[in-house]
């Protein structure tokens, strides 16, 4: 069965990312309040990504991990930056820059 991932924005400015195998009805479950519980206390939601997938759980995979991202990373990933993707990508932790050597050259 086919699925989809999908980001909505939020009217507080929020985005929620899900999954499901009809796009369409989802989106208007979350926009009658009949969605998720988070989505409901921010209405109205307005579809601004979407993904497709072959398989559903392909989808729900996507899903989890694209809420893990940041904000930043789920804006450049809508607005197809994916030069900034890939920079909002890279491990920023303290032990990956004490053994990161800058490229020669």
């Amino acid at each position: 069965m086919k699925g989809f991932m999908y980001i909505l924005i939020c009217s507080d400015g929020s985005y929620y990312t899900g999954s499901t195998n009809d796009l369409l009805r989802r989106l208007e479950e979350h926009n009658s309040g009949n969605g998720a519980n988070y989505t409901k206390e921010r209405l109205p939601v307005r579809l601004v990504y979407y993904e497709e997938f072959e398989r559903i759980e392909e989808a729900f995979y996507r899903e989890k991990q694209i809420q893990k991202w940041s904000k930043s990373k789920k804006d450049a990933l809508i607005n197809k930056n994916f030069d900034k993707l890939h920079l909002l990508a890279e491990c920023r932790n303290e032990t990956h820059f004490k053994n990161y050597k800058k490229p020669e050259g």
